[in-house]
C-alpha cells in the first residue's frame, strides 16, 4: 500500500502534531485509520466507506494471547503480518541483525540501533501483526531541539555529539512491546512503627502488619526488542495507553517499525516481576497511618492474565566515539528522554588548564594589589 495523496498523488507522511497523514505538495490531510480502511476496500474491489478519508472506525482489538494459573502462555488465533502486502519494505542490519520495516518515504537506511547501513530484505519472516499502536506525538523538530539543548548544556561532551548534521540523523522507531494485563491476589507482612507524643517526649510503637487484596493491572509494558536495553526503555516510561489506537500501517508513514525478537513467554517473566513489584508497592502504600514500614514477606498469585502486542514510539540516535557506542532515546509520546554521554579528556584538560590559568592570574592580581597598597 502506497500512501499517495488522492488529490495530487504525492507521497504522504504521518504528522505527529495533527495526527494525520499530510501531503507536503498540496497540503491535503487524511485520517490514518480511515485512509488505510479505504485503500484496503479499494484493493478488495469493494466500495470505500463513505467519508473514509475524514474519519476512522473505532474497534476493539483482538486479544493476542492468554496465560493460565500456571503462568504458561496460551497463544490465541493470531494473524501473521505480510508486510509486502501492505506495501512496506523490509530491511536487515548485517552488523547487529536488527530487522525493521518502513515505507519508501524513509529518509535514511541506517540501522536505528547501531547506525550501520541496512539493506533491503525480501522477507520479514515470523512476524505477528501488532494489535495496538501509540502514534508519535513528538515530531522530529522537537526531538532535535530537546537533544540539542541537552548536549549543549554539557561543556565536556565531544564535538561529534553537538554536530547538527549528526543530530539530524535521529530516527523515529516504533519499538515492539508486549503489554500484560493481570488479575492477582497479593498479600504481605510488614514491620511498621508509629511515633506518638507522651508527657516525657516521644514514644515509638512497633507493629506487625498484614495487608492483602485483589488487584487488577492493565497494559504493563515489556519491550520485546533484545537490541533495546531494558533499563533505557524503563527510564522513558510511562506511556499513556489510553491514547493507543488499533494498528494501521498508515501510522508508519515516514517512520520505522522494529520486529520483536523476544517471545511473549520470555517477556512474561519480566512482566510478572513488574506486576509483583507493583502489587507489593500498592500494599505498602496502604500503610499511611504508620511513620515507617519495611516488608518482611510477600506473596503474589496471578490467576488471570492476557498479553497484547503493541508498537510504541521512540526517537533514537546512536553515536560511535572512540570505539564505544552511545545511545539517546526519547519517548515519542511524552518527550521524556535519557542519554548516555561521555566526556572528552582533551577538552577536560583544556578546560582544567584554562581554569587553572585564570585562577592563578586572579590570585596573582590579588597578591599584587595587597603588596601595592602597602
Amino acid at each position: 500500500m502506497e500512501y499517495k495523496c488522492q488529490n495530487c498523488n504525492g507521497s504522504m507522511e504521518f504528522d505527529s502534531k495533527t495526527q494525520k497523514l499530510i501531503c507536503p505538495w498540496c497540503g491535503a490531510s487524511y485520517d490514518p485509520a480511515a485512509y488505510d480502511q479505504a485503500m484496503q476496500a479499494q484493493q478488495q474491489g469493494q466500495q470505500a466507506p463513505q467519508g473514509a478519508a475524514a474519519s476512522g472506525a473505532d474497534g476493539e482489538a483482538p486479544q493476542v494471547g492468554t496465560f493460565n494459573e500456571n503462568q504458561t502462555l496460551e497463544m490465541g488465533q493470531t494473524q501473521q503480518w505480510n508486510v509486502n502486502d501492505d506495501g512496506l519494505m523490509s530491511y536487515v542490519c548485517k552488523n547487529c541483525g536488527g530487522e525493521v520495516v518502513g515505507d519508501d518515504t524513509l529518509a535514511s537506511t541506517n540501522c536505528p540501533y547501531c547506525d550501520s547501513p541496512i539493506i533491503r530484505n525480501d522477507q520479514f519472516s515470523g512476524m505477528l501483526k501488532p494489535e495496538l499502536l501509540i502514534p508519535f506525538k513528538i515530531d522530529k523538530k522537537t526531538a532535535k531541539e530537546k537533544l540539542n539543548e541537552f548536549v549543549s548544556s554539557k561543556k565536556l561532551v565531544p564535538p561529534v555529539f553537538k554536530n547538527q548534521k549528526h543530530i539530524d540523523e535521529i530516527k523515529g522507531v516504533y519499538v515492539p512491546f508486549w503489554l500484560f494485563d493481570a488479575e492477582c491476589f497479593a498479600e504481605a507482612k510488614f514491620s511498621a512503627t508509629r511515633t506518638r507524643t507522651v508527657p516525657n517526649g516521644e514514644e515509638i510503637e512497633h507493629f506487625d502488619v498484614y495487608r492483602s487484596g485483589e488487584l487488577t493491572f492493565e497494559g504493563i509494558p515489556v519491550d520485546a526488542a533484545s537490541k533495546m536495553e531494558d533499563a533505557m526503555m524503563d527510564s522513558i516510561e510511562p506511556f499513556d495507553m489510553s491514547e493507543a489506537v488499533a494498528f494501521s500501517t498508515a501510522y508508519l508513514a515516514g517512520f520505522m517499525a522494529d520486529k520483536y525478537d523476544v517471545s511473549p513467554e520470555d517477556c512474561m517473566k519480566r512482566g510478572l516481576q513488574r506486576i509483583r513489584s507493583s502489587a507489593e508497592q500498592v500494599l505498602g502504600d496502604s500503610l499511611h497511618e504508620f511513620n515507617t514500614h519495611s516488608m518482611e514477606q510477600s506473596n503474589v498469585e496471578v490467576h488471570k492474565s492476557a498479553s497484547h502486542y503493541a508498537l510504541l514510539p521512540v526517537w533514537i540516535l546512536n553515536t560511535t566515539w572512540n570505539g564505544n557506542q552511545y545511545r539517546f532515546a526519547m519517548n515519542g509520546q511524552t518527550g521524556k528522554f535519557i542519554g548516555d554521554l561521555p566526556y572528552d579528556k582533551s577538552l577536560y584538560k583544556k578546560y582544567f588548564l584554562r581554569t587553572a590559568i585564570v585562577t592563578a592570574l586572579i590570585v596573582f592580581a590579588v597578591c599584587f594589589f595587597i603588596w601595592w597598597i602597602r
